[in-house]
């Protein structure tokens, strides 16, 4: 384990040194006057983390990890608590746009610190987890949502658990071990290799203490454990309410499983994104006020194709459910990610689209 990164090219510049503080204080103080202002935006300048202004957190620690980095906030005084197994939407400035990202929180409800701790798997090409990984630095201000999603424990906690998660899924699945004592848990866990492997020291100390047991898979050499032979590595899988958390595929195998076995009641799986039922065609996709035009994949929400090619996009829960990301399609065609459906609009005849759960269908125009 690396210790937690707070480096500086010189004192005087580390972001935590009061002088350069101060500086930049000031210095957002005198752009501001030459900008018309409302009262909250001059409390904004000197105490952005206070109650009542727009939700935000400081970064207080960056740790790095084989190819993954784990990072600890302080939120802003309006943040109102998490469950173990919620997830929060982060707003990280990433070459002047905002992108928003989700990440389960993996820190204990009742932290005497008052932080938060998320950890995120850098994929490639991904702008923010790498702009996390490579650049993300103590001090810094990001922007927050309340903590959010129903991938948690119930209050009449049942006997006898079941994890079964792969890759970055273990993050939720962390936040309720390190919140909850089970009776009866079994942890099943797949990830390519021990190397990459998230909180690989301390599953195994939690382990070995008692708390759960652990099942490791190393996929590179043992292949992928598919649902229908949980059976294999955990006998007494139907008696037990399981939580599933990882790829899509996964989530889909188990969800089929279950199904077939009558036991859906007892599955709870956590998707950050809709499964994508149809692909269809890509296409073109003209942001008409942005005045951008780019290719747009048919299996790329519209929403990222946007964010990728700087355009500002509003944006909210990212699965299709709270319709913060409603854009108007001027003209062409989309496909709904979730259902296959297409959806077309004129010139004459514009229609609201959800751009996180829509992709082009051919050329395709959105007024942002």
């Amino acid at each position: 384990m690396v210790s937690m990164t707070q480096t500086a090219s010189a004192a005087g510049t580390h972001p935590n040194n009061p002088l350069a503080l101060a500086g930049r204080t000031v210095g957002r103080f005198f752009d501001a006057l030459v900008t018309p202002l409302v009262p909250a935006d001059y409390l904004d300048l000197f105490s952005p983390l206070r109650k009542g202004a727009d939700l935000a957190g400081r970064v207080v620690a960056v740790k790095r990890h084989e190819g993954a980095t784990t990072v600890a906030l302080r939120p802003g005084r309006g943040w109102k608590g998490h469950r173990p197994g919620q997830y929060i939407r982060i707003g990280f400035e990433v070459d002047g746009v905002r992108l928003w990202r989700a990440y389960s929180i993996t820190s204990p409800v009742h932290d005497t610190d008052g932080l938060i701790t998320i950890t995120v798997r850098a994929i490639p090409e991904g702008r923010v987890s790498n702009h996390v990984l490579h650049h993300l630095r103590p001090g810094k201000l990001v922007m927050l949502d309340q903590a959010t999603g129903d991938f948690t424990q119930p209050d009449d906690q049942p006997g006898k658990v079941l994890f079964i998660t792969a890759g970055s899924g273990i993050t939720p699945v962390m936040g309720m071990l390190r919140n909850h004592q089970f009776e009866d848990a079994v942890v099943v866990h797949s990830s390519p290799d021990r190397s990459q492997m998230l909180f690989a020291d301390e599953l195994q100390t939690r382990a070995s203490s008692g708390e759960f047991r652990l099942i490791q898979r190393f996929t590179s050499t043992q292949g992928t454990l598919n649902a229908d032979r949980i059976a294999d590595v955990v006998p007494d899988w139907a008696e037990r309410t399981v939580w599933v958390c990882g790829p899509t595929g996964l989530m889909d195998d188990a969800e089929t499983h279950w199904s077939q076995a009558g036991l859906t009641h007892l599955l709870h799986v956590e998707r950050f994104r809709p499964r994508i039922v149809a692909d269809g065609e890509g296409g073109e996709a003209t942001f008409t006020e942005s005045d951008i035009i780019v290719e747009a994949a048919a299996a790329t929400p519209l929403l990222d194709v946007g964010e990728d090619a700087g355009v500002l996009m509003p944006s909210g829960c990212r699965m299709g459910i709270c319709f913060n990301c409603v854009a108007t399609l001027t003209s062409g065609s989309v496909r709904d990610l979730r259902t296959g459906e297409t959806t077309q609009a004129i010139d004459e005849d514009p229609v609201l689209i959800q751009t996180c759960v829509s992709a082009a269908a051919g050329p395709c125009s959105i007024k942002l």
